[in-house]
């Protein structure tokens, strides 16, 4: 391979033929400096930018925004169903929901609960729950307040106190214990994690299980592990508010 060495050669006495220039230069204002060393001009006594007067406007958005900061950031709220299904089960056919919701800011909300369960035209569970949820970290709350069940059996009201949140790879995770007026306690553990297949299409396995503290007849609720449910469900996100799914699940029954 050829190489010419005389193009860097002519770059470098350029180098040195600018900076020969630029150091004449140096030179020449520093002999201009000096000369008018004695002519400088006297200290200005008032500021170029001068700082305006305090106007009323300017004291009335202060005050907007000490209120602002007192009443904190405005109510947001979301609702979300992320169950409205049809099944086809061993008793007959089911209608299932499960959906939530809160109200509220980054630290404190209302959160709204509700689950239930249809089989051939007659209601067979359903209840409500509100919580008052407190964030204790970036990725959990606090949750307490009632719950109340309309079916099955009689209607009955639960006290109930948990916490909810992400745990680790962004495991969807829910634990409450409940007491209820009647002196039974239950303690459900919920928990659900997306699988992205791709950006639209994702694989949902979720499990729930139930414990009570003593048997409960009237409502076919035996103590210890009660109950437990197994589902995998795949969806596809039309768009990010509506998502059609597929799935199966798998209940069981135990104790008394």
């Amino acid at each position: 391979m050829r190489m010419d060495l005389r193009q860097p050669r002519k770059n470098c006495l350029a180098g040195l033929l600018l900076l020969g220039i630029a150091g004449a230069s140096h030179a020449e204002s520093m002999d201009d400096d000096s000369d008018m060393q004695g002519m400088q001009p006297a200290a200005p006594t008032q500021s170029r930018t001068p700082i305006p007067p305090v106007t009323d406007a300017d004291r009335a958005a202060v005050y907007r925004g000490e209120m602002n900061h007192h009443m904190g950031a405005p109510l947001n709220s979301l609702l979300v169903i992320d169950q409205l299904e049809w099944q086809d089960a061993n008793a007959g056919s089911a209608l299932n929901w499960e959906a939530h919701g809160w109200i509220g800011g980054d630290i404190d909300r209302l959160w709204l609960r509700s689950e239930g369960e249809r089989l051939n035209g007659m209601t067979e569970k359903a209840e409500l729950q509100a919580l008052w949820g407190h964030a204790i970290g970036p990725w959990w709350d606090v949750v307490g307040g009632v719950r109340q069940d309309f079916k099955p059996g009689s209607p009955q009201t639960w006290a109930a106190l948990g916490i909810q949140g992400l745990a680790l790879y962004d495991f969807e995770t829910e634990a409450t214990a409940y007491l209820s007026e009647g002196g039974q306690s239950a303690l459900r553990l919920k928990g659900d994690y997306d699988i992205l297949l791709t950006n639209r299409l994702i694989l949902q396995p979720t499990a729930e299980v139930n414990l009570y503290g003593r048997n409960d007849p009237q409502r076919g609720d035996g103590s210890g592990l009660a109950d437990s449910e197994i589902g995998l469900r795949l969806r596809y996100e039309i768009v990010r508010e509506f998502a059609p799914y597929v799935g199966v699940t798998w209940n069981h029954l135990y104790g008394k």
